[in-house]
């Protein structure tokens, strides 16, 4: 994770992996929010960083698309659409309470953000209620993601169910067209291309595109179809199913996630397969592993809003210290409750509250004290915290590194990333800052084909 200067004072650049100068005692990193701008391939950097709380200059947070478009400050604004993909809002305004934003959209740049050094608004205040006593402020609950609650969009998905019915008719099979209008679909669309193709042609899309694709590229297009929810609920079924257990996709789709989303997977999983999520996984893991996923799945983690509270942050880092390096043995569940409960910007303040009292790394301490599968979910959930748009590049350069790809991880991974082109923007900064080389250079390099037509396309290359 990254460390912030004083208010006020542009960071030195990170040599190495090294830490940047840490703010004082008690005052805790903001949280990650728009920390790496899209880079210009293959273009020299930019000579001036611009002010706090302005975004760069360029396609910040945009997505690249065919053709040349001009800077971002010189765009007009897109006209009202609901649920337009990728649409911002008006600088400062906020959707109404409980109602999810356009697909695309992050909260404005710099708000629910502290400037540099500075703890989150509310940070130790105390709660003013009834009789001058202490009542926590209501906090309202993390919206679902784009695609994991019901919702409909004013769009005509005719011509694209309509171009995929083409594709596949007859003999043989257009598969420009299936990644053209598949790969640069929102959540939304998705649902209204299978909707229309079913209503229109009477067929089911998804059995269409197994019928007349194969291999990895035909596995790509289905998750692309299924949309994120129902790909999510048939992946863990999948991972679940015959020898063994694929650890790792029960990581990448359960852990760090929203109430609202982990309750829409549950909810989709036991109506479509007849059986409880939680009991499927129990009888895949076992032991602590097992108890660590079912404090998962009660979806009872700290809302993203929740504020954080320096005596709860003390209290945290004395019970890790206490359950890892202050005893002999560790307890384990003690760990996994506090790292599953927590909000993202707690986990954060902990972890660096955790270095400035120890003098050493919360994620040292667990890989010290973990082994397997508990090691590797509490690192995604710590990772996730510090710093998420590192930690998904890093995830995707896992399935890529080494002999051979692990392909359905890979299709997963660059699908997962690809439904919000806002996330994608900064995961392909954060690869190249991290691996020195462009997310779409190192994806060509594993795969060919469709198949890396198809992967390109979802992360934003032409193709």
């Amino acid at each position: 994770m990254s460390y912030y200067p004083p208010y006020g004072q542009a960071p030195p650049p990170q040599q190495g992996g090294g830490y940047y100068q840490q703010p004082p005692p008690g005052q805790y990193p903001p949280p990650q929010q728009g920390g790496y701008p899209p880079q210009q391939y293959g273009a020299p950097p930019p000579q001036q960083q611009p002010p706090y709380g302005a975004p760069p200059p360029g396609q910040y947070g945009g997505y690249p698309q065919q053709g040349q478009q001009p800077p971002y400050s010189q765009q007009p604004p897109p006209p009202p659409q609901q649920g337009a993909y990728g649409q911002q809002p008006p600088y400062g305004q906020q959707p109404p309470y409980g109602q999810q934003p356009p697909y695309g959209q992050q909260p404005p740049y710099g708000q629910q953000q502290p400037p540099y050094g500075q703890p989150p608004a509310g940070y130790g205040a105390p709660q003013g209620g009834y009789g001058g006593g202490y009542a926590p402020a209501p906090v309202p609950p993390t919206p679902p993601s784009v695609g994991y609650a019901p919702q409909s969009i004013n769009w005509d998905a005719t011509a694209d169910a309509n171009a995929l019915r083409s594709a596949m008719k007859g003999f043989g099979t257009d598969e420009k067209t299936l990644i053209r209008v598949l790969a640069d679909k929102d959540p939304l669309q998705v649902d209204a291309i299978r909707n229309t193709y079913h209503r229109l042609h009477r067929r089911d899309l998804i059995k269409d595109i197994e019928s007349e694709t194969s291999s990895w590229f035909e596995y790509g297009l289905v998750a692309l179809a299924r949309g994120p929810l129902l790909n999510d609920v048939h992946m863990l079924h999948s991972a679940m199913s015959g020898p063994g257990t694929k650890e790792s996709v029960l990581n990448d789709i359960l852990l760090s996630r929203s109430n609202a989303d982990l309750r829409a997977i549950k909810a989709l999983y036991h109506q479509t397969y007849h059986r409880s999520l939680e009991d499927a996984v129990r009888g895949e893991l076992s032991l602590k592993t097992e108890r660590h996923f079912m404090i998962v799945l009660q979806a009872t983690r700290a809302e993203d809003a929740a504020p954080v509270q320096k005596p709860e942050v003390d209290r945290d880092v004395q019970e890790l210290y206490n359950a890892t390096e202050g005893k002999i043995g560790t307890d384990e569940i003690r760990v996994c409750s506090i790292l599953s409960t927590r909000n993202d910007n707690h986990i954060r303040a902990v972890a660096f509250e955790y270095r400035q009292r120890y003098a050493r790394s919360l994620e040292d301490v667990i890989r010290k004290e973990f082994s397997g599968h508990m090691e590797d979910a509490l690192l995604f959930q710590l990772r996730h915290a510090t710093d998420k748009y590192m930690h998904q590049a890093a995830l995707l350069e896992d399935a890529m590194v080494g002999a051979g790809t692990r392909d359905k991880l890979l299709i997963g991974r660059v699908v997962r990333v690809h439904w919000d082109r806002a996330n994608l923007a900064n995961v392909r900064g954060a690869y190249e800052k991290r691996y020195n080389k462009s997310l779409a250079h190192r994806i060509r390099g594993e795969t060919s084909g469709d198949y890396e037509r198809l992967m390109l396309a979802c992360i934003g290359e032409r193709v």
